[in-house]
């Protein structure tokens, strides 16, 4: 490495270390936490009142715009989101430990994703404080629309949808195989709240795989169709499970296993390394 690489990478370990920083990203795992657990309440409601609210996070935002306080709260995301999103940037310059190992160099690629995912949801927050009626599922359905009119556009929707279904599966993977615990201090845990919010972690990363693996599926499935209503992500995959009779059971399944990533996202606050 050059001095002058070696001098970036000590300049970026430092900014990333910073304490102020850390306490900004703890605090938006709170926001990520609460904007869960109104998603699963969404959820919950698509599934046994047939609401027509947005069914995924942009929904849940727009929940919170309803009042002042809710503003307030929405401010206060913002913040917490793109701290989360300059400190996953960080960890993908330089790496948690340093290593180059191929587990580390796939790590830090992963930090890269959350990275996007946390600016992706502060950009909806702020169009949602903006007065914009931000929608997840509009926006992956315009989209969609405009691909598969284009020369090929189809073959690349079904691409995206079979990404998508990959990403979900791997989730799923992630949180039945605990691998999430590695970036916990377990050992700042108490005994008794160590395996709850293990347990927690586990569900809500399952119960998120599992909705976007089906979301993944009908993007697949809107590609051969030619129908771009299917392409609305995570909104589409939850009203389409409370269209039958044992989906709504299945999608109950899911909104509580999101409220405990919700739950578990909090607790982060507290016990994830940063």
């Amino acid at each position: 490495m050059t001095s002058a690489a070696s001098n970036v990478k000590s300049t970026a370990s430092k900014a990333a270390n910073s304490k102020p920083l850390e306490y900004l990203a703890r605090g938006g795992f709170i926001g990520y936490g609460i904007i869960h657990l109104i998603f699963a309440w969404i959820a919950l409601q698509v599934a046994f009142q047939g609401s027509k609210q947005d069914s995924d996070q942009s929904g849940a935002l727009q929940s919170l715009a309803g009042n002042g306080v809710g503003k307030t709260l929405l401010v206060l995301i913002v913040i917490g989101m793109v701290a989360m999103a300059i400190w996953q940037g960080f960890e993908a310059a330089i790496g948690e430990s340093g290593e180059q190992t191929r587990g580390a160099k796939a790590e830090r690629a992963l930090s890269v994703a959350r990275a996007l995912l946390y600016l992706y949801l502060a950009f909806y927050a702020v169009k949602v404080l903006r007065g914009s009626n931000a929608s997840m599922g509009d926006t992956s359905q315009s989209k969609t629309s405009g691909l598969m009119d284009s020369t090929g556009g189809r073959w690349l929707v079904g691409l995206i949808g079979l990404v998508v279904l990959g990403v979900g599966v791997g989730m799923f993977v992630y949180g039945l195989r605990r691998k999430f615990v590695k970036h916990l201090n377990t050992g700042q845990m108490q005994h008794g709240t160590r395996q709850p919010i293990i347990r927690l972690g586990m569900a809500g990363y399952m119960a998120k795989g599992a909705a976007y693996a089906i979301a993944g599926a009908l993007v697949v499935v809107a590609a051969v169709n030619y129908d771009a209503e299917k392409a609305r992500g995570l909104d589409a995959a939850l009203k389409t499970l409370a269209g039958y009779s044992w989906g709504v059971w299945l999608l109950a399944l899911i909104a509580l296993g999101i409220a405990a990533f919700g739950v578990y996202c909090i607790a982060q606050a507290k016990y994830r390394k940063v």
